[in-house]
């Protein structure tokens, strides 16, 4: 190793800007995926069979309901639990003002959630149970298998939907998509605590809490009523059927929490917090159930919106949008307004993000920047052996493709040096023999991709609190800046940032090592860094050089990183 005099980093100059649109032309081309399969033990089946075989099922379910309701032990059912619980206790206040505003507000927040979070899943479109993301394993997918005769990367996995289906509709647009889902999520579950705060305030909680055993056989008669096309009267004003109360019970009692606390245990910093917790909850598990909890939301939906139309439209929207329980139209008015603005919110919100999608960052930074980083404070903690590490790490990332990196592969990486620069009292070079002959540290931990897989390795390297030590870094020192061998996906250098203070962490290392062999080029050899409370862009691969700095607004387009700049994601990704 040597000092070498203080300088800016040289390779400040080959970073680039980027613009604040989505330009599509610089971006991945659209790809195509396969109509959604659910694999069955060994076999494939496309969901798409659902639509011919829901539609037979439930004419077989109208015949047989109306069979039912021929005979007497039937009717005699029906008549002793007509379809509300007759011990559940009346609502007196009707649907006031709040609950038709939190109402719509619902649906306004939902339907930026419902979207953005497709665009995310179609990043990496398969779902697991198991801690990794081994091809082979997944049981939910809308891609084609993956295939064997070349390096396939989990952005190739990626794929296209529609632009009026997803959010923004482009491909692999996973950083904007996440700005919305995050942002209108805290939205979200802020509007449901003071919902929560509101209903059980009022009387209100007793339509949606099930307060006897009766709610049972009540849901049972409702359900062969409304199966049968003969529907039961409707008291919704007052109480809600034992159909409607256990549908709605689950819904925000049990789904919203569950998509809450599913959605959180996909985060790197969180899971890896929680130890024991993390590890069987883990990431794919997690998605898995979140996805269920969606399609749980996408089915209420659909089926709570058809039953406003055939149950009665003139009645429902009186009661939810006019707070009136008459024979007038009063609520109607307000229901086309509300159905109008969010179909204007729908058709509008793909091309304003496109158009502004550094608009789009900057406020999902300044609505939950805050959140991010209260989480990349967690000590998080390593809890994986060597039995959990994962037969298939996914690569990832544009490989280095430059004459000078060719010739430290073809000579063992002998010729590979190591910079550090910037704010730090002594500037260094280290080759590869000097960081292995530093102390060693090895872990075992999940690698979280911001598109959504994981993987287990066991990782050996130097502890960046080590190089923090002999570089000593000024007190101006703020942040660390890592600059890649490789150029990013749009051309310039690939380099990302990091707060000083993280650099520190005891599972913070510089890896040359993975799963007790050298690192592979593929991975991110010579050296790559692992900082196990982020996600894995921020892991920069083929790292070259370390400057330390005061701030990063000069560098790049100023985000913090080269995917921050010009795939328009955050700087602070421990969520």
């Amino acid at each position: 190793m040597s000092e070498i005099p203080a300088m800016p980093e040289p390779l400040e100059a080959a970073l680039t800007g980027a613009d604040d649109r989505l330009r599509l032309n610089h971006w991945l081309p659209p790809q195509n995926g396969i109509a959604p399969r659910i694999r069955i033990g060994r076999r494939w089946v496309n969901v798409l069979w659902a639509l011919p075989i829901g539609v037979t099922a439930l004419i077989l379910l109208i015949a047989i309901a109306q069979s039912l309701r021929e005979l007497p032990g039937v009717q005699a059912f029906i008549k002793h639990y007509p379809g509300i619980a007759q011990a559940a206790p009346s609502v007196d206040s009707g649907f006031p003002w709040w609950l038709q505003l939190q109402h719509f507000v619902n649906m306004f927040f939902m339907l930026f959630i419902i979207r953005s979070g497709m665009q995310i899943l179609a990043d990496h479109p398969r779902l697991y149970w198991r801690r990794d993301s081994t091809p082979g394993t997944d049981w939910f997918r809308f891609q084609r298998p993956v295939p064997k005769d070349r390096v396939w990367t989990s952005k190739d996995d990626s794929v296209t939907i529609p632009a009026w289906l997803g959010l923004p509709g482009v491909r692999h647009s996973l950083g904007l998509a996440r700005w919305w889902h995050f942002s209108v999520n805290l939205l979200w579950v802020i509007n449901g605590v003071l919902f929560y705060a509101l209903l059980f305030s009022t009387d209100q909680w007793r339509r949606l809490l099930p307060l006897t055993w009766g709610v049972f056989p009540a849901a049972l008669s409702t359900a062969i009523q409304y199966a049968s096309l003969n529907f039961p009267v409707d008291h919704s004003w007052t109480r809600y059927n034992g159909l409607q109360q256990l549908t709605y019970f689950i819904t925000v009692f049990v789904a919203a929490p569950v998509s809450i606390v599913t959605g959180l245990m996909q985060s790197p910093a969180i899971s890896n917090k929680l130890g024991w917790f993390g590890k069987v909850f883990n990431r794919q598990a997690m998605r898995s159930v979140h996805f269920l909890s969606f399609a749980w939301f996408v089915l209420f939906i659909l089926m709570h919106g058809i039953m406003v139309f055939v149950t009665g439209l003139r009645q429902n929207t009186n009661h939810m949008f006019g707070g009136v329980d008459d024979a007038s139209w009063a609520g109607f008015p307000l229901f086309a307004l509300a159905m109008a603005i969010l179909v204007v919110a729908w058709l509008a919100v793909s091309p304003f993000t496109i158009r502004h999608a550094r608009l789009v960052q900057r406020a999902g930074m300044i609505m939950i920047g805050w959140l991010k980083g209260l989480a990349e404070r967690w000590d998080v903690h390593s809890q994986l052996t060597e039995k959990d590490i994962s037969p298939f790490f996914w690569p990832n990332g544009t490989m280095p493709a430059s004459d000078e990196f060719e010739a430290m592969v073809a000579d063992g990486f002998a010729s590979y040096r190591l910079r550090i620069s910037g704010l730090v009292e002594a500037p260094q070079e280290f080759s590869l023999a000097d960081l292995k002959a530093m102390p060693k540290q090895e872990q075992i931990t999940t690698h979280f991709c911001i598109q959504g897989w994981s993987g287990v390795a066991k990782w050996g390297g130097v502890p960046m609190r080590h190089i923090l030590e002999l570089a000593r870094p000024t007190p101006e020192a703020r942040y660390a800046v890592f600059y890649s061998l490789a150029n990013g996906a749009d051309g310039g250098r690939y380099y990302d940032v990091h707060q000083l203070r993280n650099m520190g962490h005891e599972l913070t290392i510089l890896a040359y090592d993975m799963n007790d062999a050298p690192l592979s080029v593929l991975h991110g050899a010579p050296l790559r860094l692992r900082c196990e409370n982020e996600l894995g862009f921020k892991m920069v691969k083929w790292v070259t050089a370390i400057e330390f700095v005061a701030d990063f607004a000069h560098l790049g387009a100023g985000q913090g990183g080269y995917n921050e700049d010009h795939e328009f994601y955050g700087y602070r990704m421990p969520i």
